[in-house]
Parts: structure tokens; C-alpha cells; sequence
């Protein structure tokens, strides 16, 4: 019998929820067949099966979170004979009398897979004072590694003692699952209140006491993005510059090409594989701004390459794949690898790699509506351009009012590593490159 563990889905990618079995029980398949289907914190993945033969059992259903390591299936290679062992009886005597039952043995404490839970100022504390949280016994509700936990292992190591066993009270084990996510949410916003000075997360109230409520789970690419935002927010001190680009000049070429290209390879051409270009030109003059902040060796890391997320709203949340290297694309090759990027983010075809290697990252809410927003930084990433909807707007060219098409622009950027300047040299030289096509098929 062959044991299949799910296996590395990439850097950082400890879990993944299983979408669909492609397989059923009994079934024979063959090697590099479609197994299952998971979806991880970045994307969505068909898994092959390693060797082929017939499928003994599977593990979990749809909508379980299995972690790297565990048997998700059980397969028995071609001709090999699948044996269930049935429990032996042991043979008793008639004339001898029943023997005493025995006490059963404790049950073995449940093994733990993955990062043990644990509020992220426990984690803090118990490294700072390089104590393996993995090895703690937890007391806290749902298996919870607590403060006091890891305090407690402190004091028996300064004593030279053995870590005393810690017995959990009945009634906390057999908590109602409500009360269990109460006391939970009440030690998170503890242990938070510790670690950030004046931030106080209160729990949630009983939303059910005013009406009918819907509870959805938190899963893999939407948490992830709730993780990745909360990190940029706290972390990166954000700074807007605004401003707009006359694209008039720009939108005349656009839809005289677009007609040209009728057909063609990238022949859609949406302003966003223009705005990329002039991204990239922008980046070549700002270099701070195609960087990222090193905060433990307190080094600026410069990339010497350009690769531009562009944000994209899918079923299953927001995700960013990337377009390598747009210094040395064309738009058309830019407005093609767009297109086939978000079509295949949007179906869960994209694959990791995809969605990796980003060094700027631009959001464009223009074809949803909204005149423009203020973007949140893709951490590790130092700026991101939000861009809004073109209008036509009464603006003053050579003293007369005339009407032009507008583009509104926002630069959300890391004030840690750039300046107010360095935006507006950024930003400038973009509305430069997006007013005047000829300039944006120089760069090309």
C-alpha cells in the first residue's frame, strides 16, 4: 500500500482546503491522473496522483483543511491484494471465570500538525525568550499555548526543574463550542493589547440577540489576504500622492489600434497595459518606490527587474498575478499576458508561481466605477498605484476651457524608504508617459 502525503504546495503554503476529489474510493487510476483539487492561501491547484493503481481510501471532504504531511489517500498498487484485518478474539476458558476489566489505558495526547495555536504576542514572547512554543503544553482553549504557559516553562527552567504537567479542568474541555470561541476571542484581544500599546480589540458582540445571522468561514485566499493587509496597514506607514493624467491623445490611439488589431494577439489593448508601461518607466526613475525594506538586517533592497501585479477580483477573493519582466515587453505582449493571467485567476487555472515575484503592484477600479481610491500596500512590496475610472472633465488648455479625458491616479508608498519628492517625481513622470502615446512607444 502506497501512502500519499500531501506534499510542499510551495514556500509558506502549510495547508490547503480540499475543492474536489477528481477520484473515489475503488477506483483505479493511473500515474499523474487528477486526484484532488486544493485550494491554498494563494491559489487554487490540481494535484496529480504519484503512482497509479487503485484508490483504497481517501481522507477528508470537501471544504477540509488538511496540512502538508497528512495521508490524503491510500493507494494499492495494480494486483496487490487489499487485506482489512479484522480485530483478533481472544479465546476464553469456559470454565474459568471472566477476568477483572481492566482500566483503559489515558488516551495519548492528540499529536499536533502544523504551527500549534497561538496568539501572535505568545509567539513573540516565548522566541524572545527562546522557548519552542511547539513544546509547550497548552491550557488555552481548542489547545491554545497561552501566556501563561510559556511563563510557566520559564520558571521551572530557571529553577532547573522539570516543566510541572498542567491539568485542564473538565468543564474548560467540555466547553460549549460558543463559550470556547468567547474565551478565545477574549485571550486574542488580550494578548494583542500587549503587544501593540493603546490597540484594544474587544470581542465581537452577540450579533444573533438583533436578528438572523450567516456565517461564513474564513478561508484560505480570502484569510490571506485579510493577513496580508492587516500586516501592511500595521506595519508600513502608508503616504498618498494624488494626480491625473490627461489620456485623451492616449484613448484616441487605444481605439484606433484596437480596431487595427481586430483579432490579433492582445488586440483587446485596455488602458491598463499602457498604465503598466508607464509604471515601469516611472520605476527605472524612482528606484525606491521597485524596492523592499529589510527591517531586521536594515538594508533597501533594490530589484534590478520588473514585475507588476495587477490586482484582480476574483470568486474567491482578491489575488495579484504577475507580468515579468515588462521592461522588455510590448504593450500588445503586456495587454495579452493580462488578459490570459486574470481569465485564468478568475477560473482557479493560475498557478502559484504566477502569482509570485511581484516588485510593484497596481489596482484598478476604473471598469467596476469609482473616481479613485486609496490603495493598501502589497507587504513586502514599498508602493502600490490605485487607478480610477477615466471621465471627461472641463480642464484649461491655452487659456480656453475644453473637455479632456481624465485619469485619476493615487500612489500609496512606504514612507520608511521614500518621500514626498520621490512620489511626485514617480507619479509626474507617469502622467508624462500617459499623455503622449508616442513617448509610452519610445519605452517600447
Amino acid at each position: 500500500m502506497f501512502e500519499f502525503r500531501l506534499p510542499d504546495l510551495g514556500e509558506g503554503i502549510h495547508e490547503g482546503e480540499i475543492l474536489k476529489w477528481h477520484v473515489n474510493t475503488g477506483e483505479t487510476i493511473k500515474e499523474d491522473d487528477p486526484l484532488v483539487e486544493m485550494e491554498t492561501d494563494k491559489a487554487a491547484v490540481v494535484i496529480p496522483s504519484p503512482k497509479g493503481g487503485k484508490i483504497v481510501s481517501v481522507a477528508g471532504k470537501v471544504g477540509d483543511t488538511v496540512v502538508v504531511g497528512d495521508v490524503i489517500a491510500v493507494i494499492a498498487a495494480e494486483g496487490e491484494e487489499i487485506v482489512v484485518e479484522a480485530p483478533a478474539k481472544e479465546a476464553v476458558p469456559a470454565a474459568a471465570p471472566p477476568p477483572e476489566k481492566a482500566p483503559p489505558p489515558p488516551a495519548a495526547p492528540p499529536s499536533v500538525k502544523g504551527p500549534v495555536p497561538a496568539a501572535p504576542a505568545t509567539r513573540r514572547f516565548a522566541r524572545e525568550q527562546g522557548i519552542d512554543i511547539n513544546l509547550v503544553t497548552p491550557t488555552g482553549p481548542g489547545g491554545r499555548v497561552t501566556l501563561d504557559d510559556v511563563k510557566r516553562v520559564i520558571e521551572a527552567k530557571e529553577k532547573g526543574l522539570p516543566v510541572p504537567p498542567v491539568e485542564v479542568p473538565a468543564a474548560e474541555v467540555a466547553a460549549e463550542p460558543a463559550v470556547e470561541e468567547r474565551r478565545a476571542e477574549a485571550e486574542f484581544a488580550a494578548h494583542a493589547a500587549s503587544a501593540i500599546p493603546f490597540l484594544d480589540i474587544e470581542p465581537l458582540p452577540d450579533f444573533e440577540q438583533w436578528g438572523i445571522v450567516e456565517r461564513e468561514p474564513l478561508r484560505s485566499i480570502r484569510r490571506k489576504v485579510a493577513r496580508k493587509m492587516v500586516t501592511s496597514m500595521i506595519l508600513v506607514p502608508h503616504v498618498m500622492h494624488m494626480d491625473e493624467a490627461d489620456v485623451t491623445l492616449l484613448e484616441e490611439f487605444r481605439q484606433r489600434e484596437k480596431s487595427r488589431r481586430t483579432g490579433q494577439q492582445g488586440a483587446h489593448l485596455t488602458i491598463l497595459a499602457f498604465i503598466v508601461k508607464a509604471v515601469t518607466a516611472g520605476l527605472k526613475a524612482t528606484p525606491a518606490f521597485n524596492a523592499s525594506l529589510d527591517p531586521f538586517k536594515e538594508e533597501i533592497v533594490y530589484k534590478k527587474y520588473y514585475n507588476i501585479g495587477i490586482a484582480t477580483d476574483t470568486g474567491k477573493g482578491l489575488m495579484v498575478p504577475v507580468i515579468k519582466d515588462t521592461d522588455r515587453k510590448s504593450i500588445v505582449r503586456i495587454s495579452a499576458d493580462i488578459e490570459d493571467l486574470a481569465t485564468r485567476a478568475r477560473d482557479g487555472k493560475i498557478e502559484v508561481a504566477e502569482l509570485r515575484g511581484g516588485t510593484f503592484t497596481i489596482t484598478n477600479v476604473g471598469p467596476l466605477g469609482g473616481t479613485a481610491l486609496i490603495p493598501t500596500i502589497n507587504y513586502p512590496e514599498v508602493a502600490i498605484l490605485g487607478v480610477g475610472r477615466v471621465q471627461e472633465k472641463p480642464v484649461v488648455r491655452d487659456g480656453q476651457i475644453v473637455i479632456r479625458k481624465i485619469l485619476p491616479l493615487t500612489l500609496a508608498f512606504d514612507h520608511r524608504i521614500a518621500d514626498g519628492a520621490d512620489a511626485a517625481r514617480f507619479v509626474t513622470e507617469m502622467v508624462r508617459q500617459l499623455s503622449d502615446p508616442n513617448l509610452l512607444l519610445l519605452e517600447t
